[in-house]
């Protein structure tokens, strides 16, 4: 079975991800992802993560589609206008990459080449809804199409964000858009990721959400991302527990096995971003048992 079809018949289903490097040899990249062929349903391939320019994850989601691996292409409207976000997704498609993770972006500012100039020409639900059309044989204008494409659309949400209707809502609007599955920022914190599911079930969100776990490296990274990075919270056990560890490295797959324990249960699926950690996620396979 696809991913596709493994969402589609609501079996749990584990991610994970690679960010391409800077420049082209991706021999490292490729070998990592192999860690995981047969163990995971589908490798995310970043988008210019954080804004740092680097090799395109179109041409390395194909490396891996050649390798007998599932990629999911990610799109984000931060570097392209609606030309080349629609010309972008016929691409994949012609490669046969069907599974694609839409997204706004981060800004630029954040990124190696702070000039540069963002392009936000569409926003995530709008770029959902131009892959949908695509799929219907017709682009943004409404012009027809030579042979049209087929997609497996993902987005992302954030359970931690504060207030957390307004996140909701935009959840909502994208499932309406065609989204059909959501990966997650990630979770530390199991009881708001229970708020965030039961503020789904009451705006009524029917849709696949696939819980993110980002790899904790030390203390300093937790305290880090409590402090900067919008609707993470990482909880003071964590942090001390990082803190008094000998091997960190131990702790880490010991704490993200723990939570994919705890989130599987009221989850449709993980997605785990190992954030340059790659080999250490069989390792977090084999803990969790899957």
């Amino acid at each position: 079975m696809t991913f596709c079809e493994k969402i589609k018949a609501g079996k749990f289903v584990i991610t994970s991800e690679i960010g391409p490097p800077k420049g082209i040899d991706v021999k490292e990249d490729l070998e990592n992802a192999d860690l995981l062929k047969d163990r995971v349903d589908a490798i995310n391939v970043t988008d210019l993560q954080s804004s740092v320019m680097r090799i395109g994850s179109l041409a390395v989601s194909r490396l891996l589609k050649e390798r007998g691996i599932e990629p999911i292409f990610q799109l984000t409207c931060r570097d392209r206008n609606r030309l080349a976000l629609q010309s972008d997704l016929l691409s994949a498609s012609a490669l046969g990459i069907e599974n694609v993770l839409l997204l706004t972006g981060d800004y630029p500012t954040l990124g190696d080449h702070p000039e540069a100039k963002p392009v936000f020409d569409i926003g995530s639900v709008q770029l959902i809804e131009v892959a949908r059309t695509l799929e219907e044989g017709r682009d943004m204008k409404g012009n027809p199409l030579k042979g049209a494409p087929k997609f497996c659309i993902g987005a992302v949400v954030n359970p931690g964000s504060d207030p957390l209707e307004p996140e909701v809502i935009k959840m909502g609007l994208k499932v309406e858009a065609g989204a059909q599955f959501f990966q997650t920022q990630a979770v530390y914190d199991i009881g708001q990721f229970r708020k965030f599911l039961d503020e789904v079930k009451k705006n009524d969100i029917n849709t696949v959400i696939l819980a993110g776990i980002v790899l904790l490296k030390s203390a300093g990274m937790a305290r880090f991302m409590n402090k900067n990075v919008a609707g993470v919270f990482v909880p003071d056990n964590l942090i001390k527990e990082m803190e008094e560890a000998k091997d960190k490295s131990a702790k880490s797959v010991e704490i993200a096995a723990r939570l994919i324990k705890e989130l599987k249960p009221i989850c449709q699926g993980i997605h785990i971003m190992p954030i340059g950690w790659d080999k250490k996620v069989p390792l977090v396979l084999d803990a969790t048992g899957l």
